[in-house]
């Protein structure tokens, strides 16, 4: 088959379009041919310098295509059926193995492409405003990060649950484009401080909780918080290593909580079942998934710095 493959980490231009072999199908697993691919934050961190499995390494976390082989052990899956998937590494390729426990069925008249977008993106969005940020009606909640896929993600679940909803992004345009998502106060964090921003668009009082998938901008986050405001910290695409100082959170009995979905799928079943009920959220029409460009898998450096040059508005997908 091929693949998009690295033979050590670095810069975008170390991915090469390659033949590999076909992945293995276990007995508890299932085969997909992959249809599309979303590129995730934590596939451009790990190809920039993330553990390899293998050489050459298959990055990945996330596809949807059709299954074309089930193992002796599966009993809810079966050929032909179209599905979603997360692994560890591995989704950008045209053939996928994965349990079959970690695959959603697509429902009827739902994009593949649109789906595959989902699970990560989504997920992650849902824990960090309920499961871990106990967002409730009528509190405000700061997202870093808008135009991103946790972001435009975040937007709209806070606005769907009655929150007051702020986000960061880089330009006005990014910022017009999220209000017909739900954004109420959108901030330009190139042109003024956002949490000064936030402390204002509040009357002085601060958000009740902020969705920081960026991590530099911790600092700011912890400013931009009410009184026993939180945060969700579920991210480092500001790639900063410099430690935080968490002292001031004591004077405001403010929080920080780490939330990483993979641990979430590994501990249970139900963030899979919360990821089931937002896939068929989307399938609805009840939640967008926002496309910002598609290109063939040949293509993957391309789209992987096209990603990081932070000018995407939403997902990056690629197309074997």
């Amino acid at each position: 088959m091929k693949a998009a493959v690295y033979h050590e980490t670095g810069a975008p231009d170390v991915l090469r379009y390659e033949d590999v072999p076909d992945p293995e199908l276990h007995p508890g697993g299932v085969l997909i041919e992959v249809a599309a691919i979303s590129i995730e934050g934590g596939d451009t961190l790990n190809r920039g310098g993330g553990e390899m499995a293998a050489v050459p390494h298959i990055v990945g976390y996330q596809c949807a295509g059709t299954i074309v082989a089930v193992g002796d052990e599966v009993t809810d899956r079966s050929v032909g059926q179209q599905v979603v998937a997360s692994m560890m590494h591995g989704s950008h390729a045209a053939l996928v193995s994965v349990p079959a426990g970690s695959t959603w069925l697509i429902p009827d008249g739902l994009d593949v492409v649109a789906a595959a977008c989902i699970p990560i993106a989504f997920g992650t969005a849902d824990d960090c405003l309920f499961e871990f940020g106990g967002l409730v009606a009528g509190e405000s909640v700061l997202i870093q990060a808008g135009g991103g896929g946790v972001g435009i993600a975040a937007i709209q679940l806070a606005k769907r649950a009655g929150a007051t909803v702020l986000a960061t992004a880089s330009s006005d345009d990014k910022l017009a484009r999220l209000g017909r998502l739900g954004l109420d106060h959108g901030i330009n964090y190139r042109e003024s401080d956002f949490a000064d921003e936030a402390r204002r668009l509040t009357a002085g009082r601060g958000v009740d909780l902020v969705v920081d998938s960026v991590g530099s901008t911790l600092p700011g986050s912890m400013r931009s918080l009410a009184y026993r405001g939180r945060i969700s910290y579920v991210g480092n695409a500001g790639r900063d290593a410099h430690p935080v100082d968490l002292g001031p959170l004591m004077g405001g009995s403010q929080s920080i909580r780490g939330v990483f979905l993979g641990a979430e799928l590994f501990a249970g079943r139900r963030a899979y079942e919360n990821i089931d009920r937002l896939i068929g959220l989307v399938a609805a029409g009840e939640l967008e998934v926002v496309i910002d460009s598609t290109y063939p898998l040949a293509e993957a450096a391309d789209a992987h710095a096209h990603l990081e040059s932070r000018s995407a508005f939403g997902r990056v997908v690629l197309i074997p």
